[in-house]
C-alpha cells in the first residue's frame, strides 16, 4: 500500500513541524491496519532561508520515522515560496486483512482516539491569539503522537471500518465512512473529546478556512440538534492535522477494543456515536 501527504508549517518550530508531518503522513497506513515500511521525503524550501531550518525539519521527521520503524530511503527537494514537508509512504499488510472505511454496520459503536481542536489551536497560534504555553504544547504533542498503538489494538480485536481524522474534520471523515458503508450515523456531542482551549478559541471566532469549508460542504448531510450552540458545528468540522483514528466496532466488541486501546497506551478512548440505518452518509448530531 502507498500514500502521500505534505503541507506547509503547522507550527513555528521546525523540528516539531517535521515530526508532525511524518506522523500525519503515516496515519493512512495505520488506519488500514498496515505497518509503514519505507518513506521518501518531499520538500519544498525557499533557497533564501537558512539551511539550518531545513536540517531541523528533516531531523524532526527522521526522529518520528524512527519511532514508527519507518526507513527514509531518499526524497526530492525543490525551491518553493514557503517551506513544505511530508512523505510518500509505502506500507505493508496481509492481503485480505486490511481495514477500509466502507465496512461499518448498523449497531456499530464509533470510537475516537484523539481529541479535536488542532486546527483551531494552530490557527490561533499563527494569528497571535495564543503564545507558547500549555494549550499549544498539548496540541503539538497530540499531533506528533503516532496512531500505531490504536492501529495495533483494532487489528487485535477485529473491527468493521476505520478512517483517520484529518483535513475534512470528524464529521467530514465520518460522512465518507457512512457513504462507503451505505449507512448513517448518530454523534453525541457531549462525548466528543476536545483539546484544552479549543472551545474557548472557537467562541472567539478562531478557526481555519478549511474548517469553514468543511462546515459548508456538510450542510445537506448533517442534521443538528437545534439546542446545541453554533460553535459545536465549528469544532466538529475543525480541519485536523494528524488526528486520531475513528473506528467502527461491533457493539459486542466495544469494551474489548477500549481495553486493548488502553493497553496499547492510547490516552484518549471516546465512544462518540453509533452507526444506524438511514440515508447513506447522513449524520445526526445530538447532545
Amino acid at each position: 500500500m502507498q500514500t502521500v501527504d505534505f503541507f506547509p508549517p503547522i507550527v513555528d518550530d521546525p523540528y516539531h513541524f517535521g515530526a508532525i508531518a511524518v506522523a500525519n503522513a503515516v496515519s493512512d497506513v495505520y488506519a488500514m491496519g498496515g505497518v509503514p515500511l519505507l518513506g521518501l521525503n518531499l520538500v519544498g524550501f525557499p533557497v533564501e532561508l537558512p539551511k539550518d531550518i531545513l536540517v531541523r525539519i528533516l531531523k524532526g521527521g527522521y526522529g518520528k520515522a524512527a519511532e514508527a520503524g519507518l526507513l527514509i530511503v531518499g526524497g526530492h527537494t525543490v525551491d518553493d515560496k514557503e517551506p513544505k514537508y511530508g512523505l510518500a509512504v509505502t506500507g505493508v499488510l496481509r492481503p485480505g486483512e486490511q481495514v477500509t472505511n466502507a465496512g461499518a454496520n448498523p449497531g456499530d459503536m464509533l470510537v475516537l482516539t484523539k481529541p479535536l481542536g488542532t486546527g483551531i489551536i494552530t490557527t490561533a497560534a499563527k494569528n497571535g491569539a495564543i503564545g507558547e504555553g500549555p494549550v499549544l504544547s498539548e496540541a503539538i504533542a497530540v499531533m506528533e503522537a503516532l496512531n500505531a498503538g490504536a492501529s495495533n489494538a483494532m487489528m487485535h480485536v477485529g473491527v468493521n471500518a476505520c478512517t483517520d481524522v484529518t483535513g475534512y474534520g470528524l464529521l467530514g471523515h465520518l460522512k465518507g465512512m457512512m457513504l462507503g458503508s451505505g449507512t448513517a450515523a448518530r454523534v453525541w456531542w457531549s462525548k466528543v473529546p476536545l483539546l484544552e482551549g479549543a472551545w474557548e478559541l472557537a467562541e472567539r471566532g478562531v478557526a481555519p478556512g478549511g474548517t469553514h469549508r468543511n462546515l459548508a460542504s456538510l450542510e445537506r448531510w448533517v442534521h443538528w440538534d437545534e439546542a446545541l450552540p453554533e460553535k459545536v458545528r465549528i469544532v466538529l468540522c475543525d480541519a485536523q492535522t494528524s488526528g486520531g483514528l475513528l473506528i467502527s466496532v461491533p457493539r459486542a466488541k466495544e469494551h474489548v477494543l477500549r481495553e486493548e486501546l488502553e493497553r496499547h497506551g492510547v490516552t484518549t478512548v471516546a465512544v462518540v456515536g453509533e452507526v444506524v440505518d438511514g440515508t447513506p452518509g447522513t449524520i445526526a448530531v445530538e447532545r
